[in-house]
């Protein structure tokens, strides 16, 4: 288990086929790095979280780290169904399988989210 939340009665009663939507954006600064990710259940409730990391990353990085932690975040909410939105068109492409990862780290968190994705009946990437 990723979390233990106590989560909002809403999203014990959500209709296992409607969708949770997954929100995420990361960023990468010298001072740092960090990453909001939203999670809205099918009725509409949010949960919110705003992460620090503690290494030096790139915005890539830092890009699939919030999606990996919003995915277990998700999983553990109850969510079978989920739509993640990013503004990484790269990272998009290269979890379709549209662009090829070439750097060890990037490889390493494509196989961290493929695992992710078989934890959901159905996962699409935006």
């Amino acid at each position: 288990m990723f979390f233990s939340l106590p989560l909002p009665l809403a999203y014990s009663r959500a209709d296992p086929r409607d969708p949770f939507i997954l929100h995420v954006d990361g960023s990468s600064i010298i001072e740092g790095s960090g990453a909001g990710i939203v999670i809205t259940s099918p009725q509409g409730k949010d949960l919110e979280f705003a992460i620090k990391f503690d290494f030096k990353a790139s915005d890539n990085e830092v890009e699939y780290e919030a999606l990996v932690i919003g995915m277990k975040i998700a999983h553990e909410s109850g969510a079978r169904h989920l739509i993640a939105y990013l503004d990484s068109q790269m990272i998009v492409k290269q979890v379709e399988g549209t662009y090829e990862a070439k750097e060890e780290n990037m490889i390493q968190y494509l196989q961290q989210i493929a695992e992710l994705k078989t934890s959901f009946d159905s996962f699409h990437l935006i």
